[in-house]
């Protein structure tokens, strides 16, 4: 059998990548990317699959039984790029189709569920047996900011006080494994959050903790901390865009205490601190 993995490049793709290795064959697995020169350290087969060339996702397509969508990264264009996939995905008999949606895509104001659900519908519409992965916000959504937060000496947003069940990108990667490499999943949605939600109060005072210093979180209004990241060189739509999604984490949007992403994978999800722990092994050092 088969198993495409678009994006498998991307931060969640090579680890899909790399744990599915240690549970199917190589031979078995197909990267589905835009360049395939990228992925010539990943060891399995690497097809051209643009998303913008209907083509090459033909030929991408060929002979795979099971694929895995990874959602793509280019906000605005989504919907019809996944539609595009879907199409093919049909033409080319694929059997079944794993796809990594949003968290409560049809019960949220973030910006970005438009095009998940529209994805959604259309995977649907296909008639191919599908599974759908609402993931959660990652962790790394958050330590990521770490080096700019122990440089400015403060952690800024727009959350408020709002709970996020956040979980890391290696959680949600082995979920996805867990479907592809299992049955009983075709026509699930699973919610996929972190066991232990935080607020940015919450997570400013763990990385205190750990670093030594007082990091404060300081809440911003919407458009200040759209400036904010714009001043820090974000593109002003997406830097918009992003204090956009830290607003609905206010209103509670990125919470979830179901517990089905851990259920999943058979084991806690990465807490806080350990997250936390890492980013700051990689932080550069104050001073």
């Amino acid at each position: 059998m088969k198993i495409g993995i678009t994006g498998a490049t991307g931060h969640l793709g090579r680890l899909v990548v790399a744990k599915m290795k240690d549970k199917a064959a190589a031979d078995d697995l197909v990267a589905l990317v835009r360049s395939p020169d990228k992925a010539a350290d990943l060891g399995i087969e690497a097809r051209e699959a643009d998303y913008d060339k209907p083509d090459t996702l033909n030929r991408a397509l060929e002979g795979i039984d099971t694929l895995l969508l990874i959602s793509g990264s280019e906000v605005g264009k989504r919907a019809t790029q996944h539609q595009r996939v879907i199409e093919a995905a049909k033409k080319n008999g694929v059997q079944r189709i794993v796809y990594t949606s949003l968290l409560h895509t049809d019960n949220t104001s973030v910006s970005l569920a438009k095009e998940h659900l529209a994805t959604e519908q259309a995977l649907k519409a296909s008639g191919i047996p599908h599974t759908l992965l609402r993931n959660g916000w990652y962790t790394e959504n958050y330590t990521g900011s770490i080096p700019g937060a122990l440089a400015g000496g403060a952690f800024i947003g727009s959350a408020g006080e709002g709970r996020i069940s956040a979980a890391t990108r290696e959680d949600y990667a082995e979920a996805a494994v867990a479907v592809l490499t299992s049955e009983g999943h075709e026509g699930k949605v699973y919610e996929l959050a972190g066991d232990e939600a935080f607020n940015l109060s919450e997570f400013a005072a763990e990385l205190s903790r750990q670093a030594g210093r007082e990091i404060p979180y300081k809440n911003l209004p919407e458009s200040e901390y759209a400036a904010a990241l714009a001043s820090f060189g974000i593109p002003e739509e997406m830097a918009k865009a992003i204090a956009g999604w830290d607003v609905s984490v206010s209103k509670g949007d990125l919470f979830d205490d179901s517990r089905q992403l851990s259920k999943l994978i058979g084991r806690p999800t990465t807490p806080l601190s350990v997250a936390v722990g890492d980013a700051l092994k990689n932080a550069p050092k104050a001073g």
